[in-house]
C-alpha cells in the first residue's frame, strides 16, 4: 500500500455486499494457512471483477472480525487492539504499551505472541516503553508543532509493529490487510529512510528483491512469511515503479560507508524491474493496461501505472550511473523519456485523469506526477487543484476518484487524501498542504491512529493503524519541515 482500494479498502462500506477478505487469518502471519483455511471469503462488492481472488466458498459479511483500532507489538510480534479492548485505553506516550481505563496496563511481552496485564510502572513493561523511546530518539521525528511530531511518533511506531523481522510490511493488522504490497512496502522504506531508520527500509527492500517474481515483476501481495501470494488476484504493474524509487529514496539517505555495497547487493532487483518496465512500453510510449493501485484492470493505460513507472525508470537509472554502469543508465533514461513523452501527450491533455481513453474521471493518482515521484510538470498544479475539487467530500477528505463504474459511497480514504498533502508540500505550497494534513491528522482514532477510512460523519473507521496512509503522513512531515525530498531526477 496499501493498495487494494477495491478489495482491502472496501472492507465494512455500507454501499457494498462485502470484500474478498480471506475469514482465517486472524492468527499469527507466520506460516501459510492451509488450503482448506484459505477457502472461505467474504462476497465482493457488485459490480467489481474478482480476477480469480475470491473463488471458493462464500461467508457474509456479519462474520467479518471487526478491523483493529490499535497494535501492541515487541517488534517481533504483534496483537491487535480491537474496539472492544480499547476502550477508555490510551497508550503510554512514545510505546505500545496501553494503560487500560482501570489504570493497569497491557502489553505484548518480549518472546510472547499475546499480551498480558500488568499493574502500571511494571518493571518489564517500563524496559519496553524505554526501548521504544530509544528507537524513535535514534532517528528523526518530523513536525513543526507537538501535535505534529507527536502523530509522527504514533505512525513511526504502527509502521515499525507492522514491520516483520524478515522485511514483509503488513498493510494494516485486520484479516485482509495482514499481507505485504510491494506499493505499501515501498512508502514505508522511503518514510523508514527519510527519518532515519536505515535498517528497516533497507529490510524492506531486501524482502522486496526475495519475493521478486523471475520476470521481474511482483506479486499483488505476499503472505508474511514471504512464501507467496494468497490468492490470485492479478499482479500490478507499478511495483515496478514503487520499488527502484523507494530504493533510490533509501540510498540518498544511506551511511555513505556502506551504501554502495548494499545498493550492489540490491541491484539485480533493480535491473529486472527497469528493464521489465522499459520492455512493456508501446508504441505510444505508455505501459499497457494493467490494474492501478485501485487493484481494478482498467481497459487502457492508466496514471496510477504510468507515473509510478515513470519514478521507477528514472530512479533505476540514477542508481546505475550511482554504479558506473553508463549501459543501463542510458537504456532506462530512454525509456523513461519515452514514457514521459507519452504522458505529456495522452494523460496531460485530459488533466492527468485516471485512464488514457478520458472515460473513468479524475484519480487521486495525479499526485503521482508530483515530488517526492516525479518532477512536476508545468500543467500539473492546475490539475491538482481541478482534481482535489472533484474528490472532495462533505466531510473535508477525498474519495480516490469519481470513476463513475466504481462506487465509492460517501467515505474519504486517508491516503488519497493525504497524497495531496504530499504533493502539495513537494510543489512548493505548503499551505494548501497542511491544510490537508490537519484534517488527516484530526481523524486519528483516539489512541492517535491513522484511519484507513473517515465514514461521512467524519468518524475514523475501517482498519487502523494503516501503514500506507502512516508512511505518506510522515513523507509529509518531512518534506514540510524542509527535509528537501526530491524527486529521481531525468537524465540526458
Amino acid at each position: 500500500m496499501p493498495a487494494a482500494l477495491l478489495v482491502r479498502w472496501a472492507a465494512v462500506t455500507a454501499s457494498v455486499a462485502s470484500v474478498a477478505l480471506p475469514v482465517c487469518v486472524a492468527g499469527s502471519p507466520v506460516g501459510r494457512p492451509s488450503e482448506e483455511e484459505r477457502r472461505v471469503f467474504f462476497v465482493r462488492p457488485l459490480g467489481h471483477q474478482s480476477h480469480g481472488d475470491a473463488e471458493g466458498r462464500y461467508a457474509p459479511l456479519s462474520m467479518l472480525i471487526a478491523p483493529t483500532v490499535g497494535l501492541l507489538s515487541n517488534t517481533t510480534a504483534a496483537e491487535g487492539v480491537t474496539p472492544d479492548g480499547a476502550g477508555g485505553a490510551r497508550y503510554v506516550e512514545r510505546s505500545h504499551v496501553l494503560r487500560l481505563l482501570s489504570g493497569r496496563w497491557r502489553y505484548l511481552p518480549a518472546g510472547r505472541t499475546a499480551s498480558v496485564v500488568v499493574a502500571p510502572e511494571d518493571p518489564t513493561a517500563r524496559l519496553q516503553i524505554a526501548e521504544s523511546r530509544a528507537w524513535l530518539a535514534a532517528g528523526r521525528v518530523p513536525g513543526s508543532s507537538a501535535a505534529q511530531r507527536a502523530a509522527a511518533e504514533r505512525a513511526l511506531l504502527a509502521m515499525r509493529a507492522l514491520l516483520r523481522p524478515n522485511g514483509a510490511m503488513a498493510a494494516g493488522w485486520t484479516p485482509g490487510w495482514m499481507y505485504s504490497w510491494p506499493r505499501d512496502s515501498s512508502f514505508a522504506a522511503a518514510a523508514f529512510a527519510h527519518t532515519g531508520h536505515d535498517a528497516e527500509a533497507y529490510r524492506i527492500l531486501r524482502y522486496s528483491a526475495a519475493t521478486q517474481r523471475k520476470d521481474g515483476t511482483w506479486d499483488a501481495r505476499t503472505e508474511l512469511d514471504g512464501s507467496g501470494p494468497p490468492d490470485s488476484r492479478r499482479w500490478q504493474l507499478d511495483a515496478n515503479g514503487w520499488v527502484p524509487w523507494a530504493t533510490w529514496q533509501w540510498y540518498r539517505t544511506a551511511p555513505d560507508s556502506t551504501r554502495r555495497a548494499r545498493l550492489t547487493a540490491l541491484y539485480p532487483m533493480i535491473r529486472k524491474a527497469a528493464d521489465h518496465a522499459a520492455a512493456s512500453l508501446g508504441a505510444d510510449g505508455l505501459p499497457p493496461a494493467s490494474p492501478d493501485y485501485w487493484e481494478v484492470m482498467t481497459t487502457t493505460a492508466n496514471i496510477g501505472t504510468a507515473a509510478p513507472l515513470l519514478a521507477g525508470l528514472n530512479a533505476a537509472a540514477d542508481l546505475a550511473g550511482e554504479l558506473d554502469l553508463p549501459g543501463d543508465a542510458a537504456r532506462w533514461s530512454a525509456a523513461a523519456g519515452r514514457l514521459s513523452t507519452g504522458i505529456s501527450r495522452t494523460f496531460a491533455p485530459l488533466g492527468y485523469q485516471r485512464t488514457v481513453d478520458g472515460q473513468h474521471g479524475r484519480d487521486s493518482a495525479v499526485a503521482f506526477m508530483a515530488p517526492p515521484f516525479n518532477t512536476a510538470p508545468a500543467d500539473l498544479p492546475r490539475a491538482l487543484d481541478t482534481t482535489y475539487k472533484a474528490l472532495l467530500l462533505p466531510s473535508g477528505g477525498l474519495t480516490p476518484g469519481n470513476d463513475p463504474t466504481a462506487p465509492w459511497g460517501a467515505n474519504a480514504w486517508t491516503p488519497s487524501t493525504s497524497f495531496f498533502a504530499l504533493a502539495w508540500a513537494g510543489t512548493g505550497q505548503p499551505a494548501k498542504a497542511r491544510r490537508v494534513l490537519d484534517w488527516v491528522l484530526a481523524k486519528r482514532n483516539p489512541l492517535g491512529e491513522l484511519p484507513e477510512k473517515v465514514d461521512r460523519a467524519g468518524r475514523p473507521s475501517s482498519v487502523a493503524p494503516l501503514a500506507w496512509t502512516g508512511s505518506i503522513v510522515v513523507l509529509t512531515l518531512v518534506a514540510l519541515d524542509g527535509g528537501a525530498l526530491p524527486a529521481p531526477p531525468g537524465r540526458p
